[in-house]
């Protein structure tokens, strides 16, 4: 019987952090960068603009925009309900595994992605932000369990510069697929492109399911017990979130900064969800193949700074403190809201990507990070990230709902980035009120 590694060790270290490299590619080849092209180029190709969906005509961005609230929506309700069975029954890397599976699988049946089955098209969509997120709701809690305090910065750091340099090698041979379609056997021209981008969706979820077997063989299951599921531990997941809101009236410090990432994660997580749709239809391309080269360039370099980003970040947050920094990084990004505003050439959308990336990286990295410092000691780790993730989850869903809707009314998405301003805003505010240490 294999052992478990022991708490801090190089191997289980890594073998969390490995994760981030094999789902990474969802976030970046799906939600960011190859998909949004592929789905404007469907509408582009057809020669409209908006949809028939539910007795109604609504544009593009609107429909994608309140499909992923919705699904976020599923999972804010669903963390707490599965990581309550996990604790009970001693195993949340199976539910970690099962969330990884349904994502994988998600993002290959996007290969069949069309609008004239827009419905179940809408749904592999759907199911691969649901595998995506609730994976990471069991793969953040893992964070306190496999190193110790003075390791996590750095861990964490080291888990999203895996994911980035993991994504972009795939994004780079997914790119060099759709641009030269030919060296592939898939023939020349704008439907040959089209279809390289649905082999991506393939590459995905293989690569997802492949690489995390590595990080699977080496977490530990949980704390073991013999406890069955049954009907009265179901709800136990939203007793535990409840324990976990009354006890943050002893703990003002986790209360004052949870309250802090709920306003400004909420802006952080809807820029990086509709980035490339912004870039898509907001631009003056030059034609398409421009615009398919300009946005994977973009994202690219996104997630190249986002490298550093991350270390310079964790690096401020030793010499200045963890709560000074994040203010920090808010800062630029109400600064980046407003510039993007005002962003109409590729050149100036590069410039915008890069500052994007240098914040996007250190802001996820530190705040899971700080997160996971101002917990009390606790075994029941889970339960406070579940707290974590579904706070995050339902900023996520009047995130994209506020933007969606402001994009549908006003015809523009350049309105629903400047409205991002005042979330970052008030999160700075918010997290002065937070104690330093």
């Amino acid at each position: 019987m294999k052992m478990n590694l022991p708490k801090g060790s190089k191997k289980l270290l890594n073998a969390w952090a490995f994760y981030d490299w094999a789902n990474s590619v969802y976030s970046l080849v799906i939600a960011s960068a190859v998909f949004p092209i592929f789905y404007g180029a469907l509408f582009s190709k057809a020669g409209m603009d908006t949809i028939e969906v539910f007795g109604g005509a609504i544009r593009s961005t609107p429909l994608i925009s309140y499909t992923t609230a919705a699904a976020f929506l599923v999972v804010a309700f669903i963390s707490p309900l599965l990581s309550g069975i996990a604790d009970y029954v001693g195993n949340k890397k199976r539910f970690m595994q099962f969330f990884c599976y349904l994502g994988s699988l998600s993002c290959i049946s996007l290969y069949f992605f069309s609008l004239e089955n827009i419905y179940i098209s809408l749904l592999s969509y759907f199911f691969g932000l649901i595998g995506f997120w609730g994976s990471l709701v069991f793969y953040n809690s893992y964070l306190p369990d496999v190193a110790f305090k003075e390791q996590q910065d750095a861990l964490s750091a080291k888990g999203y510069s895996l994911g980035y340099i993991g994504s972009v090698v795939l994004l780079l041979f997914n790119l060099t697929m759709v641009m030269f379609p030919q060296f592939f056997g898939l023939g020349e021209g704008g439907e040959a492109s089209i279809e390289a981008m649905k082999i991506s969706f393939i590459t995905v979820g293989l690569w997802w399911i492949g690489f995390s077997q590595y990080s699977f063989k080496y977490l530990p299951k949980g704390n073991k017990t013999k406890h069955k599921v049954t009907s009265k531990v179901i709800f136990n997941g939203f007793r535990e979130l409840k324990g976990v809101y009354t006890s943050l009236s002893a703990n003002v410090s986790l209360k004052r900064y949870l309250i802090a990432f709920f306003v400004y994660s909420m802006a952080v997580q809807t820029v990086m969800l509709v980035a490339t749709y912004f870039g898509e239809q907001e631009i003056a391309w030059g034609g398409d193949d421009e615009k398919t080269l300009g946005l994977i360039g973009s994202i690219l370099l996104i997630q190249l700074v986002a490298v550093l980003g991350a270390i310079i970040t964790s690096k401020a947050s030793a010499k200045f403190g963890n709560i000074p920094s994040l203010i920090g990084v808010n800062l630029i990004w109400v600064v980046i809201c407003v510039v993007a505003y005002f962003v109409v050439t590729p050149t100036q959308f590069y410039i915008t990507a890069a500052f994007v990336g240098l914040v996007m990286g250190g802001i996820q990295s530190l705040s899971r990070s700080t997160y996971s410092k101002f917990l009390p000691d606790t075994e029941d780790t889970t339960s406070y990230f579940s707290f974590y993730d579904v706070a995050e989850k339902i900023g996520i869903v009047i995130g994209m709902l506020l933007y969606g809707f402001i994009d549908q009314i006003t015809g523009s998405m350049r309105n629903s980035i400047l409205f991002l301003v005042l979330f970052f805003g008030a999160g700075v505010i918010l997290l002065f009120r937070v104690p330093r240490k």
